[in-house]
């Protein structure tokens, strides 16, 4: 795959070698740097390249996002300047409305659509989200509301007053997912892959299976165990699963999951 240029948007370019690109959009609160340590044990074929939205990490002075639809079109206009050949987009959580949102932009755009949409850890985007508002909230709420989804670190959930700095952000992330005004559309003609976990309120298998309404080309679920952050908890599992899509995308069954 050509090297592509760097934007605030994509800071870390697709890894040499990669023979697809796998665009990685972030959960909240998250940035680039998560999912590029997180796309490293994907097969060498496969480059994950990840997404910064502002307010996080290097652009941790912007002002963050606070409805999908802007951030969408300021994301697919730094892809299709930069990004040649085929790719894959992969969200999770929040990052997964944004990803879906992503492929719609780019269907209105008329530019190429991705090879397949892989989702984890969110209802699929015609059923309604709980509110929390997160911004709203003492920050003791907001740590132990964290506490019982899960993927932050205890230091950060008792240091109160980080916390307090990064409530904004994580508020305006949460917006963006929670206050999301589904408009009906025709399917989308890319195949999906959804990661659902038994133990996620978000993105358990009932609710995940939804996304299969999403998409005219072929629909398929894997079921993780565990809560909200179980892709990262059985990353090489689902590292197998996005290997086997992009590599043979003609339907060989699901990898179970890793002892």
């Amino acid at each position: 795959m050509p090297e592509v240029s760097k934007s605030p948007w994509l800071p870390f370019g697709v890894p040499p070698g990669a023979q697809i690109a796998l665009l990685t959009l972030p959960h909240a609160g998250a940035g680039a740097g998560t999912y590029r340590a997180w796309g490293a044990g994907l097969a060498p074929r496969v480059g994950a390249y990840p997404v910064q939205p502002p307010g996080r990490e290097k652009r941790r002075n912007e002002a963050p996002i606070r409805e999908v639809t802007r951030y969408v079109r300021e994301l697919a206009p730094e892809i299709t300047a930069r990004l040649q050949g085929p790719y894959a987009v992969f969200g999770h959580s929040t990052g997964a409305l944004c990803a879906f949102e992503l492929v719609r932009e780019f269907r209105r755009l008329g530019w190429a659509l991705p090879e397949r949409l892989f989702v984890a850890g969110r209802r699929a985007p015609h059923l309604p989200m709980p509110r929390h508002r997160l911004d709203e909230l003492p920050v003791e709420e907001v740590a132990e509301f964290l506490g019982a989804l899960g993927g932050t670190p205890p230091e950060l959930l008792a240091d109160h007053l980080l916390l307090k700095q990064l409530q904004p952000l994580m508020g305006a992330d949460f917006q963006v997912n929670e206050e999301y005004p589904y408009q009906r559309q025709e399917p989308l003609p890319v195949p999906i892959t959804a990661f659902a976990a038994t133990e996620d309120e978000w993105g358990t298998p009932d609710l995940m299976k939804g996304w299969g309404e999403h998409t005219s080309a072929d629909f398929e679920m894997c079921t993780l165990s565990g809560g909200h952050f179980a892709i990262f908890e059985q990353a090489e599992t689902v590292h197998d699963v996005i290997t086997a899509r992009l590599t043979d995308p003609s339907g060989a069954p699901v990898p179970e999951p890793r002892p």
